[in-house]
């Protein structure tokens, strides 16, 4: 854990920006894991179905990180103040909060997903497979929210280490479950995304037991959380417009996709290979204003 508030600004940034970007790399390999090996193992029709459904996955993760972010800007604030009462209650309420907006998305999309497709394109051929995969991975985003806002809520106090350790091991797994769940158990695309909400839980379940053990400010006592609204309130206020602020680009996206998927399999894959490495491109930027 750092402090912040003490010591020269440009290194405090650097310092803090670098773990963050290694953190942010290896987050976007959990999709260019899957990618590589369905492209590998199940060819070109399998990876056109996951493309297919990439830009909704990376507008709804979009919106989970943007918010989770937003959530922490007011733990924060309360730990650069020293109010060791408030950054216990706004890091609370954000779990909670995270739940029920995961709720809501999950059931969204769980009931809406044939007209989501069918907004997209996605081919009659492909249609079964990308519902597949896109279904595993929409109800496991209970899972992505809550690990978002913990390893949120660690940056925000300051420790950049943990997460990045945490996350490295998660990646790790996905990794080792795709190889096992698509090539040895002949799984198709379905376990490429049984793997992802796996290797997610792990390293949500890692994070919240170094939550509850540590002995700081921000450590998570299950049985206190409470619902505060004065809290509560503001934490919308800035996690709202901060996660809506995080999808403008995803859902551009979403309509270029739209048109793409109208020309097949093959470009569909082509495509699906290009917003996995477009993600890198802006990492360095994401990484810096994260930090500040």
């Amino acid at each position: 854990m750092k402090d912040l508030t003490k010591g020269k600004i440009s290194t405090l940034i650097l310092g803090f920006a670098i773990p963050v970007f290694l953190g942010n790399l290896l987050q976007l390999t959990y999709s260019l894991a899957d990618t590589r090996i369905v492209g590998s193992f199940l060819g070109e029709r399998s990876l056109a179905a996951v493309g297919a459904t990439t830009t909704i996955s990376n507008l709804i993760v979009g919106f989970l990180l943007g918010l989770a972010n937003g959530f922490a800007i007011i733990t924060a604030q309360k730990f650069g103040a020293g109010d060791k009462k408030r950054v216990r209650r706004s890091f609370a309420i954000a779990l909670v909060l995270g739940v029920i907006v995961s709720a809501i998305l999950i059931l969204i999309g769980t009931v809406f997903i044939n007209p989501i497709l069918g907004f997209l394109n996605v081919p009659g051929k492909l249609f079964i497979e990308a519902k597949q995969y896109i279904l595993i991975i929409i109800i496991g985003l209970w899972v992505t929210m809550f690990y978002d806002i913990l390893m949120a809520v660690m940056r925000a106090i300051g420790d950049t280490l943990t997460p990045l350790l945490i996350l490295a091991i998660s990646v790790g797994l996905n990794i080792v479950l795709d190889l096992l769940f698509i090539p040895v158990l002949k799984m198709g695309i379905a376990g490429a995304a049984i793997a992802t909400d796996i290797s997610q839980v792990l390293s949500a379940v890692l994070c919240m037991l170094y939550l509850i053990r540590v002995d700081e400010s921000y450590k998570v006592a299950l049985r206190k959380i409470r619902i505060y609204k004065e809290v509560a309130v503001r934490i919308i206020q800035v996690g709202v417009p901060t996660a809506i602020q995080n999808t403008v680009i995803s859902f551009a996206n979403v309509l270029v996709q739209s048109s793409v998927n109208s020309y097949g399999a093959l470009a569909m894959a082509g495509f699906a290979a290009y917003i996995k490495i477009d993600g890198f491109n802006i990492l360095p930027v994401m990484s810096f204003s994260m930090a500040a």
